[in-house]
């Protein structure tokens, strides 16, 4: 039986987030201090003392989740031992840089890129995403098909579960569908854009120069990926589905699913918050959940 381990995403940002970490050592204190000066601004500044709003801004928010992340398995040290690894979205490259398929620096580069390139297409076209609760994933997927405008399954959460994502009025219109279809609510996420739809094309774009021209590695263990909920060790292929994250939908139900299938016998949860701990019960009650700790 296997332990894998699992990292957040957007979302899961708190003020104060990362200080304990950043006192843990001098080694932690020196990533922290070397990804300010990698980003060019003092991230730290906002993990810790800035307010809910300036940690919410996409430029800000992801990469201090995969700092917080990545540099918790450093810490861990020798206790942090995966066997699979798997990360909700931005999650993903927290997965990948712990796995040792990427390094600190190149991890942490291609998330302030991805988060730059996010905000912007999320300017050149209003959009949104909402969560769709009490319905099945075919009854879901079948009427964002129906809508004219763009909107599509972005997130695969959990068994009745699941997140639309689109321009406002496609997502409007599909909630409205959703509801009269039984749904049992229908909640506007407060986001800044269409994550995992066709309207993060140009941001796709732009990820994809800096993806191909870094180096990536086989990890020391399979890496679940969101587009597909398949592992991976091959580089290529895992460099290629990076580059279709953005467009296409986090299959978090069925990673969790394939993970224990393949024997994870216990899921820790690597970052902060708890919402992929609750996730993992939610598909499986049977699964041994935790949170990561120094």
């Amino acid at each position: 039986m296997k332990k894998a381990y699992i990292f957040p995403g957007q979302g899961a940002q708190f003020v104060g987030m990362g200080k304990e970490l950043y006192d843990h050592s001098e080694e932690t204190k020196f990533l922290f201090e070397q990804a300010n000066e990698i980003l060019g601004f003092r991230i730290t500044d906002i993990m810790f003392d800035g307010t809910d709003e300036d940690l919410k801004q996409t430029k800000v928010t992801q990469p201090a989740i995969f700092l917080h992340s990545v540099i918790l398995a450093k810490a861990m040290g020798k206790s942090f031992h995966p066997q699979m690894v798997a990360g909700h979205s931005l999650g993903e490259f927290s997965a990948l840089v712990s796995a040792g398929a990427l390094s600190f620096e190149d991890g942490l580069r291609l998330v302030a890129t991805r988060a730059n390139a996010m905000q912007k297409a999320t300017e050149i076209q209003p959009s949104t995403m909402a969560a769709i609760l009490g319905l099945d994933d075919f009854t879901v997927e079948d009427i964002c098909q129906r809508v004219s405008d763009v909107v599509v399954p972005a997130n695969y959460n959990c068994p009745g579960q699941l997140v639309i994502s689109g321009t406002i009025a496609g997502v409007e219109k599909a909630c409205e569908l959703l509801l009269e279809a039984g749904a049992k609510r229908a909640l506007k996420l407060n986001v800044g854009g269409a994550f995992h739809s066709p309207l993060m094309e140009a941001a796709r774009v732009e990820l994809q120069t800096a993806i191909e021209a870094v180096r990536i590695q086989k990890p020391v263990c399979q890496v679940y990926q969101n587009i597909d909920a398949k592992p991976y060790t091959d580089p290529d292929a895992i460099k290629q589905n990076l580059i279709e994250q953005l467009t296409g939908p986090v299959r978090w139900t069925q990673t969790i699913v394939h993970m224990i299938d393949d024997g994870a016998a216990s899921f820790t949860e690597v970052g902060p918050g708890n919402v992929l701990q609750g996730l993992v019960k939610k598909i499986n009650r049977q699964m041994e959940t935790a949170a990561a700790a120094l």
